[in-house]
């Protein structure tokens, strides 16, 4: 037997560093266990933790976040997760026929409308070529490849970053754009399409729609919600610049603005609700796009979003300005 070199660190197995995992963060994740209803799907403690172990190496990993992240850091990522969704994900995974029933039931119109709004964003929508595209993904969710092996589900990609309606919506369209791609060469692109998803999915938790109409939708939304901060009064403008450019807590924003840590929240809510009302009423009645099309601008939005909020929303461009005698 070969003689271990003494300079030689053995590498971490997984198993250990889901234990370190668990053990650093057992409230945490009992917690977020309870919360996502995981039971009911018969879903394990470990199998649960994993995926949010997965979750955090993700988010954590590359960037300005890169390195070993605070435990501190850990939970208060961990407590934004969706995790009902994240525990259906996970069952739906694991083959779980109760998980799956209840997918279908819940998600199996939300894709077929998702599918009639990316087409209709390209004037191609029919009925029967959106229940086509919906159906498509069904396949890689289950984990079956053409030929009826098994392989790895798609859902293990999902992180529970966003709402698992929007990353399959996310999914829907970097799917429609692989088929655009795929017809307008003459080549065979099947590998490479699979390979460059899941490579995208693997780097960010969920698709990056590549479509061309993607920064024109991106620019009309930006536009649109340059002008709804306009209409926001200099205090609403400050408690958003201080939670999403300073990344203050509400407690601090509370103590700042001299009000109670439940108004600030209840406050950034009802802006967030009425900068939506008014990105929506701009789109539709400026830019003349339809529902399909605004929620399509909205899921573009969703990962990797362009827009630097730190000019738009920052305190010292907020605060009225003191005159000079």
């Amino acid at each position: 037997m070969p003689e271990e070199n003494p300079g030689h660190r053995p590498a971490i197995r997984p198993a250990n560093l889901l234990q370190q995992f668990l053990l650093t963060h057992a409230e945490t994740v009992e917690w977020l266990l309870a919360k996502s209803g995981a039971a009911r799907w018969g879903l394990t403690r470990a199998r649960f933790a994993r995926a949010l172990q997965r979750s955090v190496e993700h988010h954590f990993r590359g960037g300005a976040q890169s390195g070993n992240p605070a435990a501190a850091q850990v939970v208060a990522y961990l407590k934004t997760l969706h995790a009902e969704d994240l525990a259906l994900a996970c069952a739906c995974s694991e083959g779980n026929e109760q998980a799956w029933e209840h997918f279908v039931r819940e998600y199996r119109q939300e894709l077929h409308a998702a599918a009639r709004a990316i087409l209709s964003s390209r004037g191609t929508a029919d009925e029967a070529g959106a229940r086509e595209l919906a159906d498509s993904i069904y396949a890689e969710l289950y984990g079956l490849k053409q030929h009826g092996e098994q392989r790895r589900s798609l859902l293990d990609y999902y992180h529970g970053r966003s709402k698992l309606s929007t990353w399959l919506h996310a999914v829907l369209t970097q799917r429609h754009i692989d088929a655009l791609r795929a017809g307008r060469r003459t080549e065979s692109l099947e590998g490479k399409d699979k390979a460059y998803v899941a490579e995208t999915l693997r780097a960010h938790g969920t698709p990056v729609p590549q479509d061309p109409d993607r920064a024109r939708h991106l620019a009309m939304l930006q536009e649109a919600l340059l002008e709804a901060f306009g209409s926001l009064s200099p205090r609403d403008r400050l408690r958003l610049a201080y939670y999403y450019v300073q990344e203050r807590t509400l407690a601090e924003i509370g103590r700042i603005l001299g009000e109670h840590e439940a108004t600030a929240s209840r406050s950034l809510e009802r802006t967030r609700r009425e900068l939506r009302h008014q990105v929506v009423r701009t789109l539709r009645a400026k830019r003349l796009l339809s529902d399909a099309q605004i929620q399509l601008c909205f899921t573009y939005a969703v990962d990797g979003y362009p827009f630097d909020l730190t000019r738009a929303l920052s305190p010292e461009a907020s605060e009225p300005k003191r005159e000079e005698n």
